[in-house]
């Protein structure tokens, strides 16, 4: 049997290369996700899900738990009180973690009611206090994604200041969605769709703090768009693009950061991910838990909803299939051989 295709050993990562990033997605981005996504890229930052400072301290699961294959790993953070944030922090850093970035960004009713996420871009001086106290105990760095400003507080000048403020507390690295949020009126989703993209704003961020490591995220769905940005940041992060369609991150080494190492095919990955399952133990785990990431592995191929369908019909449901990526690769193969010989019949 062929050797299984393994991610690459990053755990030395001390700086961190931001010029492409995925971004942290609630309920997508766990761990089996990530291992998943460092398959494809050796190079990308990932992102965990928002975890907040309650769920660290009080909580009973482990919400730190990651693959030492995912290096170059942060942790994004919701919280506003400064101690509680410094205490997560120093967790993380124990754990392993790369970075900490503070969520300044999420507009849900539950994170406002816990007065951290978008509405802090309302209180720069609390963002500044959790900076301060955070960095004074740990070594890695302390991050800020944010928007380009919330509800009647969208004006470059309230945006700046905000930068100014946080900035002033020692963060040097924002990554910024370019829309604004409403607090009020919008769901989470919509916020991220309707809000006009301001491309520009961020730019012009840039252009008055060239100190400063700023990356760009929100619609950003190619390469091709992301080396644009790229001509105005430091940085690119690709969300929803790079869970539906995650084969694009296999270009991404070599589209971004020059490298010219081959990147596993599709087949691959599945042979890869399917060693992964099996090597789980926790007893709650099942295969779709990981199988739900990788829908889109086939996006734009012969037989992609094929596999798309199998996965879905047989890792659900009272009994799930064990052998789930492995019988959906038989099952996408014969459908792309049977296209296959449709196209030389034809032809013929």
């Amino acid at each position: 049997m062929a050797e299984v295709f393994k991610p690459a050993d990053n755990s030395t990562t001390n700086n961190i290369d931001r010029r492409f990033s995925v971004a942290p997605m609630l309920d997508w981005t766990d761990r089996h996700c990530r291992y998943f996504m460092r398959l494809l890229t050796k190079r990308a930052v990932l992102y965990t899900e928002m975890v907040t400072t309650g769920a660290l301290i009080f909580g009973k699961g482990d919400y730190l738990a990651f693959n030492e294959e995912e290096h170059p790993v942060a942790l994004q953070l919701g919280g506003s009180d400064p101690d509680d944030m410094a205490r997560c922090a120093v967790m993380a850093q124990e754990r392993g973690y790369d970075e900490v970035n503070i969520n300044v960004g999420c507009p849900s009713d539950r994170v406002k009611n816990g007065s951290f996420g978008a509405c802090l871009m309302a209180q720069p001086e609390t963002v500044a206090r959790s900076i301060k106290a955070m960095q004074a105990v740990v070594d890695i760095p302390v991050t800020v994604k944010c928007r380009i400003g919330i509800d009647d507080m969208d004006e470059y000048k309230d945006f700046a200041h905000f930068v100014d403020v946080v900035a002033s507390s020692g963060c040097d690295t924002f990554i910024i969605h370019a829309r604004k949020a409403w607090l009020q009126g919008l769901s989470p989703k919509e916020n991220r769709e309707v809000p006009p993209l301001n491309y520009p704003r961020v730019h012009a961020l840039k252009q008055a703090h060239p100190n400063l490591s700023v990356s760009i995220n929100g619609g950003i769905k190619t390469l091709e768009e992301a080396k644009l940005q790229l001509q105005h940041v430091d940085g690119v992060m690709v969300g929803r693009e790079a869970y539906a369609n995650p084969y694009l991150l296999a270009e991404v080494d070599s589209a971004v950061f020059g490298d010219v190492s081959a990147a596993p095919s599709r087949k691959e990955v599945v042979l890869a991910m399917n060693e992964y399952i099996q090597r789980q133990n926790d007893p709650y785990f099942k295969p779709w838990h990981v199988a739900r990431h990788m829908l889109g592995l086939f996006q734009g191929q012969a037989g992609g909803r094929v596999w798309r369908r199998y996965l879905s019909q047989n890792g659900t449901g009272k009994n799930p299939d064990p052998n789930l990526l492995l019988n959906g690769l038989a099952a996408l193969e014969e459908a792309q051989s049977n296209v296959k010989a449709f196209k030389d019949a034809k032809v013929g």
